[in-house]
């Protein structure tokens, strides 16, 4: 197991490669230690924002063990129901096809060839963190002994109604992530899924009708872009929610969707418990920006910047044919500017590159306009990418907001595109500018097949740990490996650009732009 993924969550384990079991675990108390100095920064910044560490203080390991321990403490439903009794997995390795029911009762691991029995090991390699300033990573016993675990589930498959809900914006994979949900539902005996129609609208508008799904029904989706389900924003209200759950007796709740989404996701949960119904709510973080805390990346991210390619293409040969030309390519990044950082970078066209977390002037002497100017003095043309969440402090704000309450932005791409032109008009210089939005072409995409691997890993995560007994929580990958995190852990507020990083140094190496303060 990686640091990152262990130091952030001190209970969470993750397997082997060449373990059996596709999704993430738990395990005692475990606590590691960084494995690079940009690691341990990005954790101690975790932490900072979250609580206070004296290190001066002999017992700072075990209070900042304890505080972890309880913050990434994963939800099960033994927390609530603590006579819930286990049963050997159903999900079969052998036959990989829906199982029968078990009428006469479940069989023991001696009879039964399951997905999981006692001859199923998770392999688990646990290491220690020693000090906030450790560069590598060392296990606890000399020979990185692996750990062996093993797994049962909480749920009957034949009792089980699993629900899908699409919420936000569009994203490539999310027909990918849906499409695994339903046959690894199937594969462990599950018969009644259904698709919630466009979010979590759809459980309280009395026109839409849930969606009965099968492998059947799913089998080709991931061949094209959008969602099955259909999205929206907003919704009823969470005891709204939950009282439709109860009535139609859904019992496993699959969410696909933003911080708001997960948000709502945990809301439902914890309405769940309240409750004390025997209901399993697990996400899938569904954001094309990548702003997901402490995961490596979200499905729709390396579409999103294969995609950009061919608008940041198509701005660069119309620049260089024409006279002194000037493309501008907006892409997506409300708050991150991941997508527009590495776009620019796998293009290796792009000349200025603008991000929300870095701040920068469009006029005066070391101004976006000034550099452009030099640009089509030296070279004759320039290429500029920005996130639609940069500049912000240049529009006129409206206050408005959209139906998951996030604040509607002004378009940046259009108000460079008229400063620009004004500025070159002004000191009598022509510049065709040409500005392209492909927002929309890139979120209808289909994922590639970088994307159509993680969805696939993430659509088979989110049944096992919901069929394990968790809820609350969301699958993704941290460090390399797939893991389970509690929900309140990733929403608290967007993972952002470090203007201090590596990567973003190699972009401005790259584009060759100067500091524009």
């Amino acid at each position: 197991m990686d640091s990152l993924a262990a130091a952030i969550a001190p209970k969470l384990v993750v397997p082997a490669r060449n373990s059996h079991f596709s999704g993430g675990r738990l395990l005692g108390k475990s606590l590691l230690r960084p494995k690079s100095n940009r690691i341990s920064r990005k954790i101690r910044l975790h932490a900072d924002k979250t609580t206070q560490i004296n290190f001066t203080d002999p017992d700072w390991k075990s209070k900042f063990q304890k505080n972890f321990e309880a913050r990434f403490s994963i939800p099960h439903l033994t927390d609530v129901f603590l006579d819930a009794v286990p049963i050997p997995s159903t999900f079969c390795l052998k036959m990989r096809t829906p199982t029968e029911d078990f009428a006469d009762g479940y069989p023991s691991d001696e009879t039964w060839h399951g997905y999981i029995n006692n001859n199923d090991r998770v392999l688990l390699k646990v290491i220690n963190y020693s000090s906030p300033t450790s560069a590598g990573a060392e296990c606890i016993d000399p020979d990185c002994t692996w750990v062996e675990q093993w797994e049962k589930i909480y749920f009957k498959p034949e009792e089980v109604k699993a629900a899908i809900v699409t919420c936000g914006g569009l994203c490539p994979g999310l027909n990918d992530v849906i499409r695994h949900i339903v046959i690894t539902l199937e594969i462990y005996g599950v018969k009644k899924i259904v698709g919630i129609p466009y979010g979590y609208r759809g459980f309280s508008d009395e026109d839409l009708s849930e969606m009965p799904l099968s492998r059947k029904v799913v089998q080709n989706v991931h061949l094209s872009g959008g969602s099955l389900l259909g999205v929206s924003r907003g919704g009823p209200s969470i005891s709204d929610i939950v009282d439709s759950m109860e009535e139609r007796g859904i019992n496993m709740l699959f969410v696909l969707g933003g911080n708001g989404t997960h948000a709502g996701a945990n809301a439902i949960h914890n309405e769940c418990h309240k409750r004390r119904l025997k209901v399993a709510v697990v996400g899938v973080p569904k954001t094309i920006d990548n702003d997901i805390l402490l995961m490596d990346k979200t499905f729709g991210f390396d579409t999103a910047v294969e995609e950009a390619q061919r608008a940041i293409n198509s701005a660069y040969i119309e620049a260089h044919s024409a006279y002194h030309g000037i493309g501008i390519v907006k892409l997506m990044g409300r708050s991150s500017g991941f997508i527009a950082m590495h776009a620019s970078l796998a293009s290796g066209q792009i000349d200025i590159c603008l991000i929300p977390e870095v701040p920068f002037n469009l006029h005066g002497p070391h101004g976006v306009l000034r550099h452009l100017e030099y640009l089509l003095e030296t070279k004759g043309s320039a290429v500029v990418c920005v996130a639609e969440g940069a500049g912000q402090n240049f529009l006129q704000k409206t206050n408005a907001k959209d139906a998951s309450g996030n604040a509607v932005l002004g378009d940046i791409g259009v108000h460079l595109q008229q400063e620009i032109k004004k500025t070159f008009k002004d000191i009598g210089t022509p510049a065709d500018v040409k500005y392209i939005d492909p927002t929309y072409m890139i979120r209808a995409c289909r994922a590639n097949a970088s994307d159509g691997i993680l969805c696939t890993v993430l659509g088979q995560n989110a049944v096992h740990g919901a069929f394990a007994g968790y809820s609350g929580i969301t699958v993704g990958i941290c460090n390399t490996h797939y893991v389970y995190l509690p929900i309140p852990e990733v929403i608290s507020y967007p993972r952002v650009v470090d203007p201090n990083s590596r990567m973003w140094h190699r972009c401005l190496t790259s584009t060759g732009q100067p500091d524009f303060i």
